[in-house]
């Protein structure tokens, strides 16, 4: 695909609001899963394309478990995108991970129960493997991205989603810390797995906003300390999402990630139904 993004973003509206973003365009993409959770924003970032999706909707409309995950993946793949970048809330389980640090985490661990967890199903059957649910290369640059930036960065440790909408309980919070969790959010899945089923890299910077509700001697999060730690670090993120843009090749030269269906797909192809196949069409067309 011509002029496809060298890299997406998902997460706030206020990333793509930056003066460095050239000749913006608005793009409504309908999918066979539904709308994404907002139109996509394309523009020019130190002359290379990009495209940018707010999770949550335009003013932050849907709660974590409504978000359209599957939609949201769907469309930037049918735009050619084969990075995303995930910009992200989250709070902390450990000591040394801090309110105002960023982590680019290695692990995930899943405790959602109300989600779309996969593209397939009704006919099609396919199993991902996610032993290492982040794409290490483009992980590695995100990193490299953000050590300018000033702030103190992490890389490694274990994300644990919860459902939300709630925050945790102070049992819930400790048992989480026992199991050896890092950081703390709603979103990273099914994101990721999705982002792994359409043969996308997939990184997340999570931005700690808090101690969770663990910390003793530490207030207990709040919607106001979010809030506070996202738009203070709004600018840090931007700026290392331009890093990013200009450190990229121009073709995605992971040998993982774009070939994860690979033996993934179980479904003998002359099972899979034609209306099936339409609509899977840009995930499994090199292989069916």
């Amino acid at each position: 695909m011509e002029n496809k993004p060298v890299l997406a973003v998902i997460g706030g509206s206020g990333l793509y609001n930056f003066p460095a973003l050239k000749n913006t365009q608005s793009l409504e993409i309908e999918t066979p899963f539904g709308m994404p959770s907002s139109p996509i924003i394309t523009g020019d970032l130190s002359g290379r394309k990009v495209a940018f999706l707010a999770r949550h909707g335009i003013g932050h409309v849907y709660l974590p478990s409504e978000v359209n995950y599957r939609a949201n993946i769907y469309a930037l793949k049918s735009l050619g995108v084969n990075r995303i970048v995930s910009i992200s809330a989250c709070g902390s389980l450990r000591e040394d991970y801090s309110p105002g640090h960023i982590v680019i985490p290695s692990q995930l661990v899943d405790l959602t129960h109300k989600r779309e967890r996969s593209f397939f199903g009704n006919g099609i059957v396919a199993h991902i493997g996610s032993a290492d649910p982040y794409c290490e290369k483009l992980s590695n640059m995100a990193y490299t991205a953000l050590l300018d930036s000033g702030a103190t960065i992490h890389k490694g440790g274990t994300y644990i989603t919860i459902e939300g909408p709630r925050f945790s309980t102070k049992a819930e919070s400790n048992l989480y810390r026992e199991w050896g969790m890092s950081i703390i959010g709603m979103t990273a899945c099914p994101e990721a797995m999705l982002a792994r089923e359409a043969e996308i890299c997939y990184t997340t910077m999570a931005h700690v906003t808090d101690y969770d509700v663990w910390h003793v001697s530490e207030e207990p999060v709040t919607v106001e300390m979010v809030v506070r730690v996202l738009q203070k670090n709004t600018q840090i993120a931007q700026e290392s999402i331009q890093r990013m843009v200009e450190m990229l090749p121009e073709e995605n030269d992971c040998n993982i990630c774009p070939h994860l269906l690979n033996n993934a797909i179980m479904t003998q192809p002359d099972k899979i139904s034609p209306q099936v196949r339409k609509k899977l069409d840009i995930l499994i067309n090199k292989y069916i």
